[in-house]
């Protein structure tokens, strides 16, 4: 599904291209060629074409030379399909400098033609992220954590993990680090002296809180030693992993509309079946959200070029490196980004649920996609200081850590709406955060409203939300289908916004509450341990959300700048929403 989605984004683009050049003479459409070349880095070269012969071909990119020849074959099939008045798309061709995709495109009255190398790059990384999440590989790695050990969640007693499924119910964390809470912050010669006894390497300190790594004592000797002093916990410094699955191709083409009108992106209609599942399009007559109401995705960043995102970004922050910007080197922050907020009705690309609502990108994950307790508590930290009211989570572990904990009750005190993914290993093994009772546990459903093979359940999900082969932007300006509850997730937290969006006089409490009780009730009656309360209907969430505003008197008008478009003027009049 990601390769026809990169196929089909890189078809429109030609197209678009063709369609603006047709006017220009070659001096202009060789400059014009380049710079769609500079602008489109997933593009290796694009050749164009007089079909009737009246001018010379015209090429940029890579020279012809360092192309495969399996890669060339495809591109004279594509030069001949256009001589014959016929577009072209080739298969995905695997060579040594990787992977590659031939399409061509033709004008209208069939005298121009474009044939672009596409680079499917894209596919090896979906599919090793992919892997990894599905535990079809050890999933964190040891060999890319030197010193990282496994226990049972429950009792912390370690364990060995072999195989790819052998990480159900375990949690991860580094064997000389410890975090420490203590009841009072020791004194400058109390630290001097803790600092000697366990020979540290490191401290690094939030709050009353702090890690101490360790140059002599493991994991174990920590815990024995900080239990002596007057703490209010001490605990591993636990690794929390992105929960993303791959695709395997459900969902595709099983578009129906809602309220009749979708929007204009050019690949909504064909693939994205989860916005009319959960009535996105009739909810959006009542919001399409607020720049006032900002939505942190604390995550492995986010692609801060994409052409999808442009627009919908504000500062974030990197907790993995401060000097650095919170630049997205794996796919999955991007990914849950263009779910929340992908620019709408742009004629590109897809559609996020909020056309309004600004995403905060706040890096907690490195390049492995997985992150210490430390950096994720400092991400929501952050992100709460600096105005978010709602925080997207798709990543967990199954420890419960307090260090963590104090984090996400910081924020809710804070009055943020905290949505978290479950899990992909389908247990009832309850993960954190997606557990901790002020965060809005999330499972994932498929295009028929069932529970995903993969979501994990129990007593404390709260919702469910689609999250197989979900379409969205993803690194280097491209497309991809996920799947996870790490895809599930967004789209509740996004609800969440639209919600603040309609009503900002609710507190988090009363989004919580608006989600869980207007979800569409699936499975036995009533919450249960697979789908929670339900799917949720954004409809039905912002009809809520108003009744609300009524009781309270502060009733809002469909949503500000929404309110432009004569249809909806027109709606509102007559029925009164």
């Amino acid at each position: 599904l990601t390769a026809m989605l990169t196929a089909e984004q890189s078809e429109l683009e030609l197209r678009a291209f063709l369609a603006k050049t047709e006017p220009l003479n070659a001096t202009e459409r060789l400059k014009a060629l380049q710079m769609f070349k500079s602008q489109h880095r997933y593009v290796d070269r694009i050749v164009w074409y007089n079909l009737d012969r009246t001018a010379p071909e015209l090429n940029t990119g890579i020279s012809r030379r360092l192309i495969s020849m399996a890669v060339l074959h495809e591109m004279d099939d594509a030069k001949e399909a256009l001589n014959a008045g016929k577009e072209y798309e080739s298969s995905v061709i695997s060579t040594e400098r990787g992977s590659f995709m031939v399409t061509a495109v033709i004008s209208p009255d069939k005298k121009q033609g474009l044939v672009g190398l596409i680079q499917q790059g894209i596919l090896s990384k979906v599919k090793a992220e992919s892997r990894r999440s599905m535990r079809l590989v050890l999933n964190p790695n040891p060999a890319r954590k030197p010193g990282m050990k496994t226990a049972d969640a429950g009792n912390l007693q370690e364990s060995k993990v072999n195989q790819p499924e052998d990480n159900q119910g375990k949690s991860h964390y580094s064997n000389d680090e410890v975090i420490v809470k203590f009841k009072n912050s020791p004194a400058e010669q109390q630290m001097k002296q803790i600092r000697a006894d366990i020979q540290a390497k490191s401290v690094q300190k939030l709050g009353n809180s702090y890690v101490f790594k360790s140059n002599k004592m493991q994991t174990k000797q920590l815990i024995q030693y900080f239990n002596k002093h007057d703490v209010e916990f001490v605990e591993p410094h636990f690794l929390y992993t992105a929960n993303e699955q791959p695709s395997d191709g459900d969902g595709i083409l099983r578009m129906t509309t809602d309220a009749g009108i979708g929007p204009n992106d050019t690949l909504y209609s064909k693939y994205q079946w989860n916005l009319p599942l959960i009535h996105a399009e009739s909810g959006w007559l009542l919001s399409k959200g607020s720049s006032d109401v900002i939505v942190a995705v604390v995550d492995t960043g986010v692609d801060l070029t994409h052409p999808d995102l442009q627009g919908r970004l504000i500062p974030g922050f990197n907790a993995i490196n401060n000097d650095q910007s919170p630049l997205d080197d794996v796919g999955h922050g991007t990914h849950v980004s263009g779910i929340i907020a992908a620019a709408v009705n742009n004629n590109l690309g897809i559609a996020g649920l909020t056309w309004n609502n600004p995403i905060m990108p706040v890096k907690v994950l490195d390049s492995s996609g997985a992150g210490n307790a430390y950096n994720v508590a400092q991400g929501i930290i952050w992100a709460t200081d600096h105005g978010a009211k709602v925080i997207n989570m798709s990543l967990g572990n199954y420890a419960q850590a307090d260090f963590l904990h104090d984090a996400v009750k910081y924020a809710y005190d804070h009055d943020v709406v905290i949505v978290a993914a479950s899990g992909n290993d389908n247990t009832s093994d309850p993960g954190y955060p997606a557990a901790y009772p002020e965060v809005i546990a999330v499972a994932a459903t498929d295009s028929n409203s069932q529970k995903a093979s993969f979501s994990n359940y129990g007593d404390y999900i709260d919702v469910a939300a689609p999250g197989v082969s979900i379409a969205s932007t993803y690194t280097n300006d491209q497309y991809a289908s996920l799947s996870g509850t790490s895809m599930a997730s967004p789209h509740v937290a996004a609800l969440a916004a639209l919600i603040r969006s309609a009503n900002p006089a609710l507190k988090n409490i009363e989004v919580m509450d608006i989600m869980r009780n207007s979800a569409s009730d699936l499975g036995t009656a009533g919450k249960d341990t697979y789908y929670g309360f339900g799917e949720i209907d954004i409809t039905r969430a912002l009809e809520a959300s108003r009744v609300s505003a009524s009781k309270t008197g502060e009733e809002q008008p469909i949503n500000e700048a929404d309110s432009g478009n004569p249809l909806e003027r027109f709606l509102h009049r007559l029925f009164g929403y």
